[in-house]
């Protein structure tokens, strides 16, 4: 087994408009890219259970043609999106985290 982070050569997390974050991995070679689509490792439930949402709020779209992956999850933190009263990352730019030890077959 590898650790996600280590099949990855970019990992990161950003606003998607003031309600949900999207998540770039991006992957140095088809292999790797492949590995992880074939293992649902990163299927809709596993990312809901990691994010604290429901899987059908969970958008997880692969790009093959440049080996990346692209995942959106909503905002759980702050009460009214980016910005707002108790939000700990207003730019969406820590959320990322979660995936880096996450277990690929």
């Amino acid at each position: 087994m590898a650790r996600l982070g280590e099949l990855l050569s970019v990992l990161r997390s950003k606003n998607a408009g003031p309600f949900q974050v999207t998540i770039d991995l991006m992957f140095p070679d088809a292999a790797s890219f492949r590995r992880v689509v074939q293992s649902q490792a990163l299927s809709a439930d596993r990312i809901a259970g990691l994010y604290r949402a429901r899987a059908e709020e969970v958008q997880v779209i692969p790009f093959e043609r440049v080996f990346a992956i692209k995942i959106t999850v909503p905002r759980r933190w702050g009460t009214s999106g980016s910005g707002s009263s108790g939000d700990r990352d207003v730019y969406g730019a820590q959320q990322h985290g979660p995936l880096v030890d996450l277990e690929v077959p």
